[in-house]
């Protein structure tokens, strides 16, 4: 693994704390071009992670905060008439960014929900019949609430799948969440500057190497037969579609790439599995009478699907 990614991971690991694994897994999406949906109580952290990612990124930053009265057009932007020039001028929206953190997603209808696809799949937005392109880095992150159900609007299918990965975020271990409370009951966990430790030039690079991490084709045939076992089997009622595929390929060269390795082994597929599929399935009903959760039944699922050697 490259000096420069070390110490990002070291950085962000020292300031976001106990959320090691999640962390690494932000940044394999982050690394593979896709997108990640957050799903945790409110303050576990999630948006100073996300705002922690794109200081060390050393991209531009935006938040937007869903609600049921937001309009598409404040996310990708409107069209003006300017009456002193006579002429109408194009106000680009908070989604022309490279981290972009959609806050509480699930609090705005669907027809706001649809502005982001065309952005996350397509790397372009359309104001007003015109078309513009998103920058070369667009990183979607956004959050939602797993406990309160009032007042949402869950994700249409079609647009969790332009997710790479659902990360679910815990609370810290004991000691972890000690250690924040005391830095911040004394003042001293957000009193230094976080300076960048890439920039878009060198994060690039970084991805483009990351492209050229080889995928054998016994691991391909490992990756084929884990998405084809959630369409077959008898507890998933709706399984993976073709670009679940992709996204385990892509986020495994990222991991393989973070682990200093230029080759993706099965062990890599395992570890990008269960955040790349938990959000694509949907569980037969008799399954989820009987209290399975999604993370269990795809345990069970990769677990029998022979590694090949």
């Amino acid at each position: 693994m490259k000096t420069e990614l070390i110490s990002f991971l070291e950085k962000y690991e020292e300031r976001i704390i106990g959320q090691s694994l999640n962390l690494r897994l932000l940044l394999s999406a982050v690394l593979s071009g896709g997108h990640v949906l957050l799903e945790g109580v409110p303050g576990t952290g999630k948006t100073q992670m996300v705002r922690t990612l794109a200081s060390l990124l050393g991209g531009s930053f935006n938040r937007i905060q869903f609600t049921p009265d937001l309009l598409p057009s404040d996310i990708t932007g409107s069209m003006i008439y300017n009456m002193k020039e006579s002429t109408f001028q194009t106000l680009k929206g908070p989604i022309f960014t490279n981290i972009l953190l959609a806050d509480e997603i699930n609090r705005t209808p669907a027809k706001t929900q649809a502005a982001l696809l065309e952005a996350m799949e397509e790397k372009q937005v359309t104001i007003q019949g015109e078309t513009y392109p998103l920058p070369k880095v667009f990183f979607v992150v956004a959050t939602q609430n797993p406990i309160e159900f009032e007042g949402t609007y869950p994700l249409p299918e079609a647009q969790q799948d332009r997710f790479l990965f659902k990360l679910k975020i815990d609370f810290p271990a004991f000691e972890e969440e000690k250690y924040v409370l005391k830095q911040v009951i004394e003042n001293s966990f957000y009193e230094k500057p976080l300076a960048s430790i890439l920039d878009m030039d060198t994060f690039l690079r970084i991805r483009n190497e990351i492209s050229k991490v080889t995928v054998s084709d016994n691991v391909l045939d490992y990756t084929m037969q884990i998405v084809r076992k959630t369409r077959d089997s008898e507890t998933i009622r709706f399984g993976a579609s073709t670009r679940a595929g992709i996204s385990i390929g892509k986020a495994a060269q990222s991991w393989a790439y973070l682990a200093g390795r230029d080759y993706v082994t099965p062990d890599d597929i395992k570890m990008v599995a269960k955040p790349a599929l938990r959000h694509r399935i949907q569980l037969s009903p008799h399954v989820e009478l009987e209290g399975a959760t999604v993370d269990q039944i795809i345990e069970e699922l990769v677990g029998s699907v022979p590694v090949p050697r």
